[in-house]
């Protein structure tokens, strides 16, 4: 067996007592063995810090202290990471054992393997075209990426809800890589966090020029014309 690629799962969590536990177990348990876990905590005053402790020995290394929010938690974190792969995680999420599935089929360091999660008992998404892919984006709880994207670029703090949308954008415009689904649902994702009850308006004030930018004049005419069908119909309804 050819020696397995070592994967940094960076988990991030602010005051998750209540789910933790559960999330680093379905870590512990995966099947695939060459895993480096980095916890970045954003200062917890609940019971997080003592299930830490409980579980330093399996865990590479965490910290605790204030950030400005998920994505400067991750960008902090990623100063830590050792792997040739990067996934990254929420305290409220869960992976499955299809993540060593996916884990297993890393290869091509130029690469972005994305799977699917499942959100509210239902597989989501699946493989995007590149209009979806502009549109909707990929949950990062879907992506492994090869961590050289990450000595190339960092999430944009100044979008707290869809940093994770921009970089991949970014990403789909670099040449240097590639995007490449395999049918796996790697990870069941909380439907109940920020990004699912919140609107991240400075990032949808722009996403028309971020399209445009990355992903060419056709994509972006076809959001602008769908968008513009969407509030034509709702002006319908009432």
């Amino acid at each position: 067996m050819s020696r397995l690629s070592l994967i940094s799962i960076i988990l991030v969590t602010r005051n998750a007592e209540k789910c933790l536990q559960r999330c680093l177990d379905s870590i512990f348990q995966q099947r695939y063995g060459a895993i480096q876990l980095i916890v970045q905590d954003g200062g917890s005053t609940d019971g997080t810090l003592a299930i830490l402790r409980a579980n330093a020995d399996k865990i590479a290394c965490w910290v605790s202290q204030e950030d400005d929010g998920i994505y400067d938690a991750m960008n902090k974190a990623l100063t830590q990471v050792q792997g040739e792969w990067v996934y990254f995680i929420g305290a409220d999420d869960e992976l499955t054992p299809e993540f060593s599935d996916l884990a297993e089929q890393l290869q091509d360091s130029n690469t972005i393997y994305y799977g699917s999660v499942w959100k509210e008992e239902k597989k989501y998404l699946g493989r995007l075209s590149a209009y979806q892919h502009a549109k909707t984006g990929i949950n990062h709880q879907a992506m492994i990426y090869p961590a050289s994207v990450f000595r190339k670029y960092r999430y944009d703090t100044q979008y707290p809800i869809s940093a994770d949308h921009i970089l991949n954008m970014w990403c789909w415009k670099d040449r240097s890589y590639r995007f490449e689904f395999h049918d796996y649902t790697i990870a069941r994702f909380s439907h109940t966090g920020v990004s699912s009850l919140q609107e991240d308006r400075a990032f949808e004030k722009r996403k028309p020029c971020f399209i445009l930018e990355n992903y060419g004049i056709i994509i972006w005419l076809r959001f602008l014309f769908k968008r513009l069908k969407t509030r034509v119909r709702r002006l319908n309804v009432y």
